[in-house]
């Protein structure tokens, strides 16, 4: 059961959540021609008039991107100007997700771009941990991840999903956590809606762009801060047996954060985890605002 948000933005208005509803006949439902961001907002700990948001700038620009892919202009400073609005409405009290999302909202059967309406919505839902914090196990899915060349992976498309909702359902059910998925050069590239980390002789290794993975906001922050800490950063394609043999792994993202990974299959990783802790304590400081190094990674938004 979830906990929406009061307010949510609609058909460019602020509604009751309630009251924000669309067609069953809405063209992204039958043919995935939707984009999405996700953020997540925290009360600041030292200001509870005040709600922190962890790189807004960069969160709007990927979705202002991915409705290009649409053939949707929506520029970056308006999503940006509604989720400030949409959390001045709401006023919320505890940790919580963000969701905007651009559509084709007209209620057509022709899967198509052009001559079409789109639209464009914001929503929010309380989150806590969305992965466990302690570490999770994953299988490598049978489930491969699409191609730049036939999907544009670059943007958060919500047809996408589908081979992401697939590989987790896949783990699940057969005892896993998440999911590892591989691309067709047969490298791990992703997991279900996180991207992949691991540590190898001191030295950290991620898949690189060209391996059909999200540019995650999440994963470009990691990559900076290892690069503060002198952590030697790599990005390249991994193969599996990388992973069952590597000194440490994590996933990363706006709703997993850094989570450990402790089991792959049937392959225990160590519990030992320097880097990885490493990271996620100056993730979650630079988030919660006590840390003077990336102040500029974070958006205060305030109530009153």
């Amino acid at each position: 059961m979830h906990n929406f948000l009061p307010i949510a933005y609609f058909q460019n208005q602020f509604v009751p959540f309630a009251e924000a509803k669309i067609s069953i006949a809405t063209h992204a439902l039958h043919y995935g021609t939707g984009a999405f961001g996700g953020l997540r907002g925290i009360p600041d700990p030292n200001n509870p008039q005040q709600i922190l948001l962890f790189r807004l700038d960069e969160h709007c620009k990927r979705l202002s991107n991915s409705a290009r892919f649409l053939h949707f202009d929506l520029p970056a400073d308006k999503i940006q100007q509604v989720i400030v609005e949409f959390i001045q409405k709401n006023k919320p009290t505890f940790s919580f997700y963000i969701r905007p999302f651009v559509y084709t909202s007209d209620l057509g059967i022709a899967p198509r771009l052009h001559n079409i309406e789109k639209d464009f919505f914001v929503y929010g839902l309380e989150l806590g941990d969305y992965l466990s914090p302690d570490g999770v196990s994953c299988r490598v899915s049978s489930w491969h991840r699409q191609e730049d060349r036939s999907f544009p992976l670059r943007g958060k498309i919500s047809g996408a999903y589908i081979a992401s909702s697939l590989a987790k359902t896949e783990a699940v059910e057969s005892g896993f956590d998440e999911a590892l998925l591989m691309n067709s050069q047969g490298k791990i590239c992703e997991a279900s809606g996180m991207n992949v980390f691991m540590v190898r002789n001191g030295k950290l290794i991620t898949p690189s762009y060209d391996q059909d993975i999200l540019e995650g906001i999440t994963r470009n922050s990691i990559v900076t801060l290892a690069e503060h800490f002198g952590i030697p950063v790599i990005e390249r394609g991994i193969d599996k047996t990388e992973l069952l043999i590597a000194d440490e792994v994590f996933l990363s993202g706006t709703a997993a954060k850094i989570t450990p990974v402790k089991q792959i299959e049937n392959y225990q990783l160590p519990k030992v985890r320097p880097i990885t802790d490493k990271l996620r304590g100056k993730l979650v400081a630079i988030t919660e605002n006590r840390d003077s190094d990336y102040q500029d990674w974070v958006y205060k938004v305030p109530l009153n």
